[in-house]
């Protein structure tokens, strides 16, 4: 598939936010753990929204959008209760916060797609502005291929064959190990855990944020437990598929009441669905990464559920230890 992954996939799973009036950039910086205050129109920004505790309530991808406006693209999932929680704490600030989810359509650009939509971009997070109420955004590079984010107003045409399916692109949203929290594992991550120090997400500079005080000290006191791995897996077609918020287990075989190492982020099937073969990003304790991993589905179904062996695979980005 490395060799094939060409073309250009729609995206259903995404959703937008729009930041708009005078002081949304700042807002934005006061609340999310990017630099929104000195965002150009030529870069986009991966940020998490926290709790006082640091724990991830939903990731972004930030960009300008005009003059004071600043768009957020994030999971369908968690976008109406995040719109709520984040108006909470607008109060003075000339900003309003809407979601424009319906407005705007957006695609998976991969592989020769990007070459030909966005050969300005060449680094993650660039951005170009092809036309009014068009961007695209550089991602990290997965399956071979290099990636970008086709956003554009509703209206507008597809800008072509889409000649990849949904799947093809969560597949590759998984090998790139770049995590988009959705409503499952709402509260169980700080950022370090989904390795967003090293891609970007986290601006250690910036000043104050909701849960920086707990950022700053699991990075600079050595306190990163857990990290964000690739894996894959094949599991029966009978039984339910893994999801986000399963539980990773330090053995093939783990008993009924053992205790789990780490967490499913986020799954995509790989393939064609009658194999049952996945690819998934997984948070685990980092002294679990050496031996065997299996994983198991939570919640009321883990009483019956199989066990899946699963394997990892290399980082396909270093983990930053410069800051």
């Amino acid at each position: 598939m490395a060799n094939s992954f060409h073309g250009i996939a729609p995206i259903a799973h995404l959703g937008v936010l729009l930041a708009s009036g005078e002081d949304s950039r700042q807002f934005l910086h006061s609340q999310l753990s990017n630099d929104f205050k000195l965002l150009g129109h030529d870069k986009a920004r991966l940020a998490a929204f926290l709790t006082a505790k640091g724990r991830m309530q939903a990731s972004f991808i930030g960009l300008r959008h005009g003059e004071q406006d600043v768009l957020l693209i994030g999971d369908q999932s968690l976008l109406a209760a995040v719109h709520k929680r984040l108006s909470m704490f607008i109060l003075r600030s000339k900003t309003r916060l809407t979601d424009v989810s319906s407005q705007w359509r957006l695609y998976g650009l991969a592989g020769d797609a990007v070459t030909a939509l966005a050969p300005q971009t060449q680094q993650p997070w660039d951005v170009q502005q092809p036309a009014p109420g068009q961007y695209a955004i550089r991602l990290y590079p997965a399956l071979g291929a290099e990636r970008a984010l086709w956003l554009a107003a509703a209206e507008t045409p597809a800008p072509g064959e889409l000649n990849l399916s949904a799947s093809d692109w969560l597949h590759s949203e998984v090998e790139s190990a770049v995590a988009t929290l959705s409503a499952p594992v709402i509260d169980a991550f700080v950022p370090q855990m989904l390795n967003y120090e090293s891609v970007g997400g986290v601006h250690f500079q910036k000043g104050c944020y909701p849960g920086q005080e707990v950022v700053a000290r699991s990075q600079f006191r050595g306190a990163i437990k857990r990290r964000t791995f690739v894996a894959h897996g094949q599991q029966a077609t009978s039984e339910p598929p893994i999801a986000a918020g399963d539980e990773v287990f330090a053995e093939h075989h783990p008993a009924a009441d053992a205790s789990p190492c780490g967490l499913v982020v986020q799954v995509a099937p790989v393939g064609t669905a009658e194999t049952g073969a996945f690819a998934a990003l997984v948070s685990l304790q980092t002294n679990a990464a050496e031996g065997e991993l299996s994983v198991r589905k939570a919640g009321a179904e883990a009483a019956t559920a199989q066990a899946v062996p699963i394997t990892l695979a290399p980082l396909p980005y270093p983990l930053r230890d410069d800051i």
